[in-house]
This record gives structure tokens, C-alpha cells and sequence, in this order.
């Protein structure tokens, strides 16, 4: 045995003191992996609200890029990790993030395809241009590219209109919520979808193109449900005497076509030669002038029996109806007299 200068023998290192520094070392670097590995993925606040596109193609690499740049992830890899670890597709479109969130709660939503929506809202009565400024001011697509798909799109109708120019009468007032990467065309189905439900529940006629068409003239010319009926009563009437519709709406449809409508109707516009003028042309015009709703189309499917052929409205948005041309005369003058006052 050696012995040391004091002639005492030396120490050695037990094996049980060198295990236990290794523990130690262990359980050092396990905290630090621990803390780095909370540190990405610990939940993190965007700096406001914050949208992230993610388009269609886009790869997984440049999706933890996009996510980590814009502050929503901590790090990319965190988003790596969770790739590698849970797989699964990831879903293309526009999100936002608002609340804290981790990126195991991020990788979920891509996952689900949680995507930010933006929202249409037709109302009863509007007509292709009307709609199509909706879906340009919600930021999906240009007013001029939807006008084209409506004229393009005329397949989605064939079943009820197989001549139609357009998909006017048939884009269904609701409220639509589509994302940012929605087509024109997937949007123009979904309305025309919502219109096929109605059709169903109402059980539209096989001449479900004639009754849109009428219905698209009660819902531009009657405010109140309970009126809708008679005033379909009237066209009906008209109609079958072969008189003239002689309904302004239809005058400012062909107006509108010709993209010369300046807000009046002039007498320019009482003679515009086209199928929509009723005032020019004889019958129904050639298609709908606007999207009407299902009190409308009940109306055109069910006109009230009458013996009235005139209407015009009052001073309270309400409907006069009469049968002769002198009482309707006088319901004119007292229309334009409390527009006066």
C-alpha cells in the first residue's frame, strides 16, 4: 500500500461518491432540458391580433417559419417537434390569433383546420351587383370576378334553369362565412346550395325558373309580408289580360345591365329597349332582377286571389291596392304628396 509523506495511506475516490456526482450532473442537465423545453412551448401572448396565411402548398417548414416570425410561435422547432411527434395533415388558410396559446394549442388548430372566416351577408332582395360588393368589401374576391363567375357558373342552376345567363335570383339570402381562399366558385355554390334547401322545403313547381322570377318582383316591390301575396295576385292578373308589368324595379335591373343607372329613374330609362323593361316589354322579364326570399317565393307560388291590378305604395312603406285606373290615379297623387311633404 502506498502511503503518503506523513506515512498515512491515501485516499482513493469510492465508486458510490463517483455515482453520485454523475446523478447530480443528471439531473443538472435534465433541468435544463426541462426548462428549455418548457421555454418552447410555454404558452405566448401575439402582439395584438395577429393573422397568419397560410396558402395552399404551403410546406410544414415554412408553415413554423410563417407562425414564428409573425410571434405566435416561441421558436419553429417547437413546431417541428409537434410534427414529427403527433404527424397528421395540417390545413392551408388564413388564422388569427388573438389569446395566449401554446404551440401544442397552435398545432391543433392548424391541425383541425380552425381557419379565420370572413363574412357575407345577403339579404332578401339583393341583386348580383349588390352581392357582389359584399363579398369585395369582406375582402374575398373583386366585385368584376364575381360578376364573372356569375355569368361563368350557370351549371350550378341547370336543373331549375338550364338558359340562364347568370346566377342571378339564385344566390340565396342568408349569412355566409367563408375563408380567404375560397373560390369565387365555391362561394357561388354554397348560395346556390342554400337556395336548393329552400326549393326543397317549399317544394318549388318544375317551372321553379318562372316562379323565381315573380318572386324577384314581389320582394323588390313589397316591404310587408302580409302584402306579398296580393301583389303576386296582381301580376298574375296582369299577366293573364296581357297588360304590361309596368314594375320600376325591372326598369332599374335594365339600367343596372347597362351600367347606367344614375340613382333616378328617367324617361330615358321608361324606353331603355330591353327584356327587363317591363315598361317596354310584354310578360315576365327573361330571369330574376334580385335574390327573393322564401316569403316571396311562397307568394309567387301562391298568389292571393284578387281582383286587383294596381298597386303603388304609401307614405308608410305599406302597400295600396286597387282594381281601376282612376282609384289608382288617386293613390299616385297621395304617394307623390307625402313624398312632397
Amino acid at each position: 500500500m502506498k502511503r503518503n509523506t506523513a506515512g498515512r495511506p491515501a485516499r482513493r475516490r469510492t465508486p458510490r461518491r463517483t455515482w453520485a456526482a454523475g446523478r447530480y450532473l443528471l439531473l443538472e442537465m435534465a433541468l435544463v432540458c426541462l426548462l428549455g423545453f418548457a421555454a418552447l412551448f410555454a404558452p405566448v401572448r401575439p402582439h395584438g391580433e395577429t393573422f397568419v396565411d397560410l396558402p395552399p402548398g404551403t410546406g410544414s417548414a415554412a408553415m413554423a417559419r410563417k407562425l414564428a416570425t409573425a410571434g405566435v410561435l416561441r421558436s419553429r422547432f417547437a413546431f417541428l417537434l409537434l410534427r414529427a411527434w403527433k404527424g397528421g395533415s395540417l390545413k392551408a388558410g388564413e388564422y388569427r390569433f388573438e389569446a395566449p396559446a401554446s404551440a401544442a394549442e397552435v398545432y391543433r388548430r392548424i391541425q383541425q383546420g380552425d381557419v379565420y372566416t370572413r363574412t357575407v351577408t345577403v339579404p332578401e332582395g339583393y341583386n348580383l351587383y349588390d352581392i357582389a360588393a359584399a363579398v369585395e368589401a369582406a375582402g374575398l374576391a373583386s366585385r368584376a370576378d364575381f360578376l364573372q363567375g356569375a355569368r361563368q357558373n350557370t351549371g350550378l342552376i341547370a336543373q331549375w334553369s338550364p338558359g340562364a345567363a347568370s346566377l342571378e335570383g339564385y344566390l340565396y339570402p342568408d349569412t355566409y362565412r367563408f375563408s380567404r381562399h375560397s373560390t369565387v366558385r365555391a362561394m357561388q355554390a354554397a348560395m346556390v346550395n342554400r337556395f336548393r334547401q329552400a326549393a326543397s322545403q317549399l317544394q318549388l313547381p318544375p317551372d321553379t325558373a318562372r316562379i323565381v322570377t315573380l318572386a324577384s318582383l314581389v320582394e323588390k316591390e313589397v316591404r310587408f309580408d302580409n302584402e306579398r301575396g296580393l301583389a303576386a295576385g296582381v301580376f298574375r292578373n296582369r299577366l293573364e289580360a296581357g297588360m304590361p308589368l309596368q314594375t320600376d324595379p325591372t326598369v332599374i335591373y335594365a339600367a343596372l345591365q347597362a351600367g347606367q343607372w344614375t340613382g333616378v329613374i328617367h324617361r330615358s330609362d321608361l324606353l331603355r329597349d330591353s327584356p327587363y323593361n317591363t315598361y317596354h316589354s310584354a310578360g315576365l322579364p327573361p330571369g330574376p332582377i334580385c335574390s327573393p326570399g322564401s316569403n316571396a317565393l311562397r307568394a309567387a307560388l301562391h298568389p292571393a286571389p284578387t281582383d286587383n291590378l294596381y298597386f303603388v305604395a304609401d307614405g308608410s312603406g305599406h302597400t295600396q291596392f286597387s282594381a281601376g285606373l282612376t282609384e289608382h290615379a288617386a293613390q299616385v297623387s297621395s304617394y307623390r304628396q307625402s313624398l312632397r311633404k
